[in-house]
């Protein structure tokens, strides 16, 4: 099959490689018809190499046709319609009972000292080949499979497997007030949904990014805006539209790549350039991150308000200001969406057909999966108004 792969930095490709098979009793095997680009796709394009090998197949968007299932598995079929969680969960562990799947105990990479397995996304995280391919071999495929019913295009259903759940997570920890407001930092995808679903729950919302593209589509969901490139002052222009206080929360969605970081992105370059053996052991105990959105967030929620952390950062040394934070009474939320935990709340939005929360209009590229290298480089430099690319084999 014809599957996306990694080979360094700035540099996958499309290759042939093995089918997929059963290869444990709770295995399906599906056959994917369209597998999303996510934002933190462009943290291995770009960041974190040292924790990849040449060859890893990339991708954890996907979703297809059952193809195969292992004898464990009875929920799903040959034939059936199905979106595929970001991370692997069993179901059953400790953790999934407290339906905190993204720490599920069955696929924990424990070697790694991290979380449940994700697909697609490097060494720490269990090395699972990925959904940007012709078929992916999904595990612990007796829970984690979404089935959804046949006829709506793909993108009606496709972001469930990430961008929705991780994005209706962000808002839950918001904790924003009944009647309350938040300021969403980064209108990239994950943005965008928080911004929606958040407006959708009643809230004012605010976005901010400095990409015209992507502030054109907030304004078009009804999002309140700021243009980051337009304010050197970002959490005071937000403070002179909310009487002076701040939002009662914000939503980091923008994450470690922030812009406006110039020494973390020195030395995330520089750490770029060594050898992996050298450079995997540094970024997991002394890796730093662009933090300028956190410290804006920090700066712009009101006090005694919530910051939600839903962008990706992986730095260990990270100087945060914690006597501002202390100062004001921040509560910090953050981790990786535990994304079954919040499919029932948003099945019934994406199976209505007045599609309230706009899940058609959030794909700006839809290309054949032979085009992966064109797409990763046009996400990666916000090329032709590029926001949400999906690939279709």
């Amino acid at each position: 099959m014809k599957a996306v792969t990694w080979h360094g930095k700035r540099d996958v490709r499309v290759e042939e490689v093995p089918d997929p098979a059963i290869k444990e009793p709770n295995d399906a095997v599906i056959r994917v018809t369209s597998t999303g680009i996510c934002g933190s796709d462009l943290h291995l394009y770009e960041v974190l190499g040292p924790f990849m090998a040449e060859g890893d197949i990339l991708g954890h968007e996907p979703m297809g046709v059952v193809e195969a299932v292992g004898a464990a598995v009875t929920d799903i079929k040959p034939g059936d319609r199905v979106v595929i969680p970001f991370n692997i969960a069993c179901g059953h562990c400790h953790m999934c009972g407290l339906e905190l799947y993204a720490q599920c105990e069955t696929t924990q990479v424990k070697e790694q000292g991290m979380g449940a397995a994700l697909f697609g996304y490097t060494r720490l995280y269990g090395q699972v080949p990925g959904g940007q391919a012709e078929y992916l071999r999904v595990p612990e495929a007796q829970f984690g499979p979404i089935k959804v019913p046949e006829g709506p295009p793909d993108e009606r259903f496709l972001f469930l497997s990430d961008v929705l759940p991780t994005a209706w997570q962000a808002v839950d920890y918001a904790e924003i007030p009944d009647g309350g407001s938040v300021t969403v930092f980064g209108l990239g995808p994950i943005g965008q949904m928080c911004a929606r679903i958040a407006r959708h729950l009643g809230h004012r919302v605010i976005g901010v990014d400095g990409v015209t593209e992507r502030l054109e589509m907030a304004r078009r969901h009804g999002i309140e805006v700021v243009d980051g490139s337009e304010t050197s002052d970002v959490p005071g222009a937000i403070r002179e539209l909310t009487s002076g206080r701040g939002t009662d929360s914000v939503i980091d969605a923008v994450g470690m790549e922030a812009h406006g970081s110039p020494a973390a992105k020195i030395a995330q370059t520089l750490t770029g350039l060594l050898p992996d053996a050298v450079a995997a052991p540094l970024m997991s105990h002394a890796g730093v991150d662009r933090l300028a959105a956190l410290n804006q967030a920090i700066d712009t929620v009101r006090r005694g308000g919530v910051i939600s952390v839903i962008g990706v950062y992986g730095g260990m040394t990270d100087p945060m200001p914690m006597l501002r934070m202390f100062d004001k009474g921040i509560t910090l939320r953050m981790g990786q969406a535990h994304v079954r935990r919040w499919i029932n709340r948003i099945m019934p939005l994406v199976t209505d057909d007045s599609d309230p929360l706009g899940v058609m209009d959030l794909t700006t590229h839809r290309m054949p999966l032979e085009e992966a290298p064109q797409a990763y480089e046009m996400f990666q430099k916000k090329a032709d108004g590029a926001i949400k690319l999906v690939l279709q084999p």
